[in-house]
């Protein structure tokens, strides 16, 4: 790719600003476009911050036409479950809707290339583990739905409209910048191993394990938790493989799994504290176990995550919570 200059919708939330980082370091020019509801402008360290909503296409108009664009990075997308059950129409106007005008500017600008972050609820219930790319899609909440909905699209753009795209499934966010200069910073949070960590500092708020009669050693869920510089990565590594491939779409994930008693254990060895959890019963539509088959990302883009240890996550994660 000549051009270096790459547009990265929801550039200012947890992924996006990592990938903003990495495109920095590999020469690219990052321009952020950000609504700020969920992003941060103190995470936009790396180039220009314009403050837009992708549903607003005279703004993304302005965007295109003020700078050489090369390609897109997606990040910009509402991603509470519980949410978008309770308020579908929110998720489906901006997850979906919001994407059809960022895909219609594109295709109105001649930019060819987006790689869209994606999410490993397009596959719904699990019928096999680790789950492959070829696994059914049958979504199981408006979000999954909308992110299964915008991979739709972005085929169909590329037939009638030659876009260029690589959707990327992620299965579970974690860490952070290993210098300690951005992390994850949601408002409410939701993520577990934050959760935990605020429990560590914070004992009168502590963490609630959600069932411990699942089939799996421990009794507690397993989920796959990759590493979100190693996410940043990946976006990377698309973006290059777009310039001479046709599109794809890749599961993200370590591979292994870790469980809630497993990581609750890895942040008592990382911060000393003694996190003592309660006890909750499951919550429904909760799956024994989520874990991603990596192989294709490894064959296509060549990308192996870096950061498989998760005390090291953790750790990551905590140098930022406690900065």
């Amino acid at each position: 790719m000549t051009k270096k200059t790459i547009l990265v919708v929801g550039g200012a939330g947890y992924i996006g600003s990592h990938t903003c980082k990495a495109l920095a370091a590999r020469g690219y020019t990052p321009v952020t476009f950000d609504n700020l509801v969920y992003g941060h402008e103190w995470a936009v360290k790396w180039g220009p911050l314009i403050t837009g909503d992708i549903e607003d296409r005279a703004a993304l108009d302005a965007v295109f036409t003020g700078h050489d664009i090369a390609g897109v990075i997606h990040f910009a997308a509402y991603c509470y479950v519980g949410e978008s059950v309770e308020a579908p129409g929110k998720y489906y106007r901006n997850n979906v809707a919001g994407t059809l005008t960022l895909l219609e500017a594109m295709r109105d600008h001649g930019v060819a290339p987006i790689v869209f972050s994606s999410t490993c609820a397009v596959y719904g219930a699990p019928k096999a583990i680790p789950m492959a790319e070829t696994h059914p899609q049958w979504p199981v909440n408006p979000y999954g739905w909308s992110k299964f909905m915008v991979e739709r699209m972005l085929e169909d753009f590329g037939r009638a409209h030659g876009t260029r795209h690589c959707a990327l499934r992620y299965f579970n966010a974690a860490g952070g910048d290993p210098d300690g200069e951005i992390g994850e910073a949601h408002d409410p949070e939701t993520h577990l191993i934050p959760l935990v960590l605020r429990a560590a500092r914070e004992p009168d708020k502590p963490i609630t394990v959600f069932g411990t009669d699942y089939d799996t050693p421990d009794g507690t869920c397993i989920r796959d938790y990759i590493h979100v510089c190693d996410l940043a990565d990946a976006h990377i590594r698309a973006l290059d493989y777009l310039a001479d491939n046709a599109s794809l779409a890749v599961n993200l994930g370590t591979g292994t799994g870790n469980s809630v008693r497993e990581i609750i254990e890895a942040a008592r060895e990382v911060t000393g504290a003694p996190i003592e959890p309660e006890y909750g019963a499951r919550r429904p539509g909760d799956p024994s176990r989520l874990v991603a088959d990596r192989t294709l990302a490894g064959q296509a883009l060549g990308w192996e995550p870096r950061y498989q240890d998760i005390h090291e996550t953790i750790e990551h994660a905590w140098r930022w919570m406690t900065r």
